[in-house]
C-alpha cells in the first residue's frame, strides 16, 4: 500500500484542461477533468477538518458542459459539521437546473442507510447522470451502499482505483485519501488518528537545561502550530509540560474550530493555577490513575475541569478511551517521556518536527523523544513518505509512522464480490481457499510450474518458467544498473519459483534504490497480465477457473498481507481478487462467443 503525506489539496478555483479544449469529449480530457474536480471535491472536504468528527469530511462538484462545449463547475458544496445539510445537498441547490445532465464528483462515498439516504436521493431526484467517487466509505456497514444504490438508479458510477485506473488519478486518489486520513486510521486501528508535534534545536532539544524553552521556533511556526490544533479534536499533554510551560493549547489563530485539551499525569502532582483550568473557552480533562490525590481531582471538579480515572494509565487505554467518545483526531504536545511512550505503544500516525537553526547544547537538555529501548541504528523507527518544508527560518519536516490503510476487505462482503464477478451468488456464496502448489486449487499459485511466454527486459518473447519470475524480474526492467541486471538475470535463470521470489524479494529489501520507480502503481497489472497468459495458455487452468464460478477465491497465505489474506484475515488477497476478475472475463468472453455462434446457426437455417 502506498502511503502518502496528510497535506491540504492546493488547486485553483478556476478548473480548466487547456489540451481539451479542442477535444472536450476524448478520453485524455475527459480523465483530466475529473481528476482536477475530484481533486477539488477533496479541497471543499478539507475545509471542515476538526467540525465533522467522528464522520467523514465530505466535498462535492457538480459539472456540466456549457453552450460553448466546455466543462465547468455549476454547483459546489461541502459537509460544514455533523448535524448541517449534506455536501450533495448543497451542491444541487447552488446548480439548480443545470444539474439535468451533469456528473457529480464526491471525494468519497457518501452515508447511505436506512435513516441517512439525503445525499444519494438529492443526486438522484436533480437529474445526475454520473457520479464519480474517490474512494469508497471506510465503515464496513456503509462500504458500497451508495454504489449500488447510484447503479440501481440508472447512473453510471466511476470510482477511483476500480472503474478508472491510470496514472492521471494518483493525485486525485491520493487528495482523497489525505482528507479523510484520520477516519481512515480511526476505522483500521480503532484509536484516533494520532500526530506527535515537537519544536527542536539543530542539535536535538526541546529546551535549555534549565528547562526553559521559550521560544525554540518562530512565530510563525507557532501560528502553523495553531492551525493544526484546530484540524485536531484534542490536544494531550503530560503533566511536566503543565508544571514548566503552563500551556494554554488553544487555537488562537487556527480558526474557530477549539480542541478538547487533555492532561496525563499519573500522580496528579500538578499546580493549583494553571491556565488549563480555565474552561471558559474550552474544556480539559484530566487522565489520571485510579485513586490519585482525590483532594485534587475534587479541586479540578470545582473549577469544572473533567477528571477520568484509569486503572492503569498510558498511551493506549487514553486513546481507546477517547475512541469511545468519538474522537477523529488528537495532537500530541507532550515532552520526550511521554511521547517515547505514546510511540512504544503504537498508538501515533504521524510527526511533525519543526527544527530551528539553533544550537543550545547541554549534556541534561531534554530531547524531543525519550527511552526507546533501542540500541541499534538499525532499530530506528524510519518515517513514511517524508514531506520537508521551510516555514520562515525554520524546517518541518513531516511524515508518516504508519502508512495510510488500506481498508479494502480481504475476503470481498458477497455484494462486492458480485461487482467483481456477476456469477457469486449471495445466497450460496462458497470461499474456495489456495496456497501451496499441491492443493486442490493449487495452479491458481503463482508459483505453479506452468511457463508462460512474455515479453522480456528487451522487450522480445521469453519463456518464463512461472508467472512468479515473471513477476519478480519486473521489478528491475529498465534500470541501467549492473547489480540490477544481474539480478533479473538470475531471476529468469532460477531453478524454482521460491528462489525466484527469494532473490527479487531480498534484492528490493537490499537496494530498494533498483525497484523500478512505478513499481507500486503497475505492479498488479503485471501480475494480472501474467495470470491472464497462464489460464489463456492451458485449456484446463481455464476450465478449472470457470468451473469456481460462484465462489470467492481466496489466497491462504498466512505471510503475505498484500497477495494473500493473511493469518487472521489481515491482508488483502489481491491474487485472489485478480483471479476472480480475470474468471468474469472469461466467463463474459465464452457468453460472447455462444452468442456468436447461436447467430451464424440462425443464420444458416434461414
Amino acid at each position: 500500500m502506498m502511503a502518502f503525506s496528510f497535506a491540504p489539496v492546493k488547486i485553483p478555483y478556476s478548473l480548466t484542461c487547456r489540451a481539451a479544449l479542442t477535444s472536450p469529449s476524448s478520453s485524455t480530457s475527459s480523465l483530466a477533468f475529473d481528476a482536477a474536480y475530484i481533486k477539488r471535491a477533496a479541497e471543499l472536504a478539507d475545509k471542515s477538518a476538526g467540525f465533522t468528527a467522528p464522520h467523514p469530511n465530505f466535498g462535492c462538484i457538480i459539472a456540466n458542459t456549457q453552450g460553448n462545449g466546455e466543462k465547468a463547475v455549476v454547483g459546489e458544496g461541502y459537509l460544514y459539521a455533523q448535524g448541517t445539510l449534506p455536501a450533495e445537498l448543497m451542491a444541487v441547490e447552488a446548480a439548480g437546473e443545470r444539474c439535468r445532465g451533469a456528473t457529480a464528483y464526491l471525494n468519497m462515498e457518501p452515508n447511505h442507510c436506512l435513516g441517512d439516504q439525503a445525499a444519494v436521493s438529492a443526486l438522484v431526484q436533480a437529474g445526475i447522470t454520473r457520479v464519480v467517487i474517490g474512494i469508497r466509505h471506510p465503515l464496513q456497514h456503509l462500504r458500497g451502499k451508495a454504489v449500488r444504490a447510484f447503479r440501481n438508479e440508472g447512473l453510471l458510477v466511476d470510482v477511483l482505483g476500480e472503474d478508472l485506473q491510470c496514472k492521471t488519478m494518483e493525485e486525485s486518489l491520493k487528495s482523497c485519501l489525505l482528507v479523510n486520513a484520520p477516519l481512515l486510521y480511526r476505522a483500521a486501528c480503532r484509536v484516533p488518528f494520532s500526530v506527535l508535534k515537537y519544536a527542536m534545536t539543530l542539535d536535538g532539544k526541546i529546551a535549555a537545561s534549565s528547562g526553559h524553552a521559550s521560544w525554540i521556533s518562530s512565530k510563525i511556526s507557532r501560528t502553523r502550530v495553531f492551525e493544526f490544533r484546530g484540524r485536531s479534536d484534542a490536544v494531550i499533554v503530560g503533566g511536566n509540560t503543565v508544571r514548566r510551560d503552563n500551556p494554554r493549547l488553544t487555537a488562537r489563530h487556527g480558526g474557530g474550530h477549539l480542541p478538547q485539551r487533555i492532561v496525563m499525569s499519573k500522580s496528579l502532582d500538578l499546580p493549583d493555577v494553571a491556565n488549563l483550568w480555565d474552561v471558559t473557552e474550552v474544556s480539559t480533562m484530566v487522565a489520571t490513575q485510579r485513586g490519585a490525590k482525590r483532594s485534587f481531582q475534587r479541586f479540578l471538579a470545582s473549577k469544572g475541569v473533567e477528571v477520568v480515572e484509569f486503572e492503569n494509565l498510558n498511551p493506549k487505554v487514553v486513546m481507546e478511551y477517547l475512541y469511545d467518545r468519538g474522537c477523529l483526531s488528537v495532537f500530541w504536545e507532550c515532552g520526550g517521556t511521554l511521547a517515547a511512550s505514546a510511540i512504544s505503544s503504537g498508538i501515533i500516525h504521524k510527526v511533525h518536527a519543526f527544527v530551528a537553526p539553533k544550537i543550545i547544547g547541554g549534556r541534561n537538555a531534554p530531547s524531543p523523544v525519550g527511552e526507546l529501548g533501542m540500541v541499534e541504528m538499525s532499530q530506528a523507527l524510519e518515517l513514511i513518505d517524508v514531506n520537508y518544508e521551510q516555514v520562515g527560518p525554520d524546517m518541518l519536516i513531516s511524515g508518516f509512522l504508519q502508512p495510510v490503510p488500506d481498508l479494502t476487505p480481504v475476503i470481498p462482503s458477497i455484494d462486492e464480490t458480485s461487482a467483481i464477478d456477476p456469477t457469486v451468488s449471495p445466497y450460496e456464496s462458497n470461499i474456495i481457499f489456495f496456497y501451496k502448489t499441491w492443493d486442490p486449487y493449487g495452479a491458481f499459485s503463482n508459483f505453479s510450474l506452468h511457463p508462460i511466454r512474455m515479453p522480456d527486459e528487451n522487450g522480445e518473447y521469453y519463456s518464463w518458467p512461472s508467472v512468479e519470475h515473471y513477476y519478480q524480474a519486473h521489478k528491475f526492467v529498465g534500470l541501467d544498473d549492473p547489480v540490477a541486471k544481474t539480478c533479473l538475470k538470475e531471476i529468469k535463470n532460477a531453478k524454482s519459483p521460491e528462489e525466484a521470489a527469494r532473490l527479487g524479494r531480498r534484492t528490493q529489501r537490499q537496494r530498494p534504490d533498483l525497484v523500478r520507480a512505478d513499481w507500486d502503481s503497475v505492479k498488479i497489472d503485471v501480475m494480472y497480465r501474467a495470470l491472464k497468459c497462464k489460464f489463456s495458455t492451458y485449456p484446463y487452468l481455464a476450465s478449472m477457473l470457470l468451473s469456481t464460478a460462484g465462489s470467492v477465491l481466496v489466497e491462504a497465505s498466512p505471510h503475505d498481507l498484500f497477495w494473500g489474506g493473511g493469518r487472521d484475515g489481515e491482508g488483502l488477497n489481491y491474487l485472489g481478487r485478480l483471479l476472480m476478475q480475470l474468471r468474469s472475463e472469461f466467463l463474459a468472453g465464452s457468453a460472447s462467443n455462444a452468442d456468436e455462434k447461436k447467430e451464424e446457426e440462425s443464420q444458416v437455417q434461414k
